[in-house]
């Protein structure tokens, strides 16, 4: 086992140096003037983050000295494409481009071959996704990517799912004691996204069905939060039949969600 092995690729992985953030910060700060010596002394310095994120990859039987070696290649990628400017920590960045570049390894070198077709397909929905998110600010469903590739639901939920691996959203990706990466931390979910925002339509829909005060109760009552005596007030009736109108709103609506 990987955690069992202290030499990988020439190196002493009991020996690895750890950065703290002063000094990656200073290192940085030289590699942006061109400092090869202090990039050398960055990749070294952040070793024990490939290492960490390997680890995960332990049974898929792969030799632990390829998986490491590729692991640096994500890793240097990071470096390069690193951003100083936004406000997130080098390890937070790091951590999925290391991951990613150990997956498109592993799934290359797969011995359960996905046909062509499916991986051109699964990755034309990614392109695409990240396309739609970009312009319209949130995540489209897999029915709207579906009819944007002209597939059928089904085959492209069969592509998606061929090109990516099951993991738990809780397992640690990485932790050095003050940085602690979970996989939920790199993703978003997409699913709950879509529910709420079918379910605001529903509710939409729902509400042009009542009578106008009515419906002036439940938005007053529920979406801005106040209390049956302050619309009681505001309309110029009693709450007890503020109380009413709205179990009767209350009931309809329950007839359309």
């Amino acid at each position: 086992m990987l955690i069992n092995k202290v030499d990988l690729c020439g190196v002493n992985t009991a020996k690895l140096p750890v950065l703290s953030s002063e000094e990656k910060k200073a290192l940085f700060d030289r590699i942006l003037q061109g400092d090869l010596a202090a990039r050398e002394q960055f990749i070294q310095g952040n070793l024990r983050l490939v290492l960490s994120v390997i680890q995960r990859f332990n049974n898929r039987g792969e030799p632990a000295d390829d998986l490491f070696q590729v692991g640096c290649i994500g890793l240097i990628k990071a470096i390069d494409n690193f951003d100083v400017t936004q406000e997130v920590q080098f390890s937070t960045y790091a951590v999925p481009m290391i991951i990613g570049e150990v997956r498109r390894y592993l799934r290359d070198n797969n011995a359960i071959r996905v046909s062509r077709s499916l991986r051109d397909l699964a990755y034309k929905a990614m392109q695409m996704r990240e396309d739609f998110f970009n312009k319209n600010n949130k995540e489209p469903t897999v029915n709207e990517l579906a009819k944007e590739l002209g597939v059928d639901r089904e085959e492209l939920a069969i592509a998606i799912d061929s090109v990516q691996d099951t993991v738990s959203m809780f397992e640690p990706i990485f932790q050095d004691g003050t940085d602690t990466v979970c996989v939920m931390d790199q993703i978003r979910d997409s699913e709950n996204i879509d529910s709420a925002w079918e379910q605001t339509i529903t509710i939409n829909e729902a509400m042009k069905k009542l009578p106008e005060r009515e419906q002036m109760i439940i938005n007053l009552r529920f979406f801005e939060g106040r209390t049956q005596t302050e619309i009681a007030e505001e309309i110029g009736i009693s709450q007890a039949q503020i109380s009413r109108l709205e179990k009767n709103a209350l009931k309809h609506l329950r007839k359309f969600v």
